[in-house]
């Protein structure tokens, strides 16, 4: 089971990722995780500590193949970024379930999400048919300009791959920052469950 999700992960065209990164701060991945993995994924949901072991390497093969946008972001920013050694805590899945009238405010990443520079976020339900409404809603602030609202189109299964609190972005004068928040709008109806991947303690 490892070997074929490395072999998916490495089947993604990760320089059109890395392209829409650098334009919108995220992307979708989709294709990663078949039925049976999300329904496991789902099941544990309410049970923090029992993740299976292949959560782990999908981190880790991520985290890899990211290090470079990560590395770029940190230069452009003239930011150093911290990668897993270098990290005390933090890193494992974090699940939340949803119910009818519940969100998840936008937030900025903690100090330690800051250390690497993106988070995935994986989508546990089927949109329509357990839950209405709970999109991911992401929304990012340019100098001298009004915070723009992205929302990004959620299949079970897909995972959403976001800028944690602040990207570089290129300017007509050199690059500049954005800074970002990151939540789900409030569900309507039915229960929503998502698991949160922590990319700083990946390996």
């Amino acid at each position: 089971m490892v070997e074929a999700l490395r072999a998916r992960v490495a089947g993604l065209d990760w320089a059109d990722i890395a392209a829409q990164l650098d334009a919108e701060g995220c992307a979708v991945l989709s294709g990663l995780l078949d039925a049976a993995q999300v329904r496991a994924l789902a099941a544990l949901c309410g049970q923090p500590g029992l993740w299976p072991g292949w959560v782990a390497a999908l981190q880790a093969a991520l985290y890899a193949r990211l290090v470079p946008v990560a590395n770029a972001w940190g230069a452009r920013l003239a930011r150093p970024v911290r990668h897993p050694a270098a990290l005390v805590r933090g890193g494992d899945p974090r699940p939340h379930c949803l119910r009818t009238g519940d969100d998840l405010p936008l937030q900025h990443g903690s100090e330690e999400a800051q250390a690497f520079p993106l988070q995935l976020d994986i989508l546990l339900s089927t949109p329509g048919e357990d839950f209405t409404g709970g999109a991911m809603v992401l929304t990012e602030q340019r100098p001298r300009m009004q915070s723009r609202p992205i929302v990004l189109p959620l299949r079970c299964s897909d995972i959403a791959l976001f800028a944690v609190a602040e990207r570089p972005h290129a300017g007509t004068r050199g690059d500049y920052t954005v800074r970002l928040r990151h939540g789900i709008a409030r569900v309507r109806s039915g229960q929503r469950l998502g698991l949160a991947l922590r990319l700083d303690k990946a390996v």
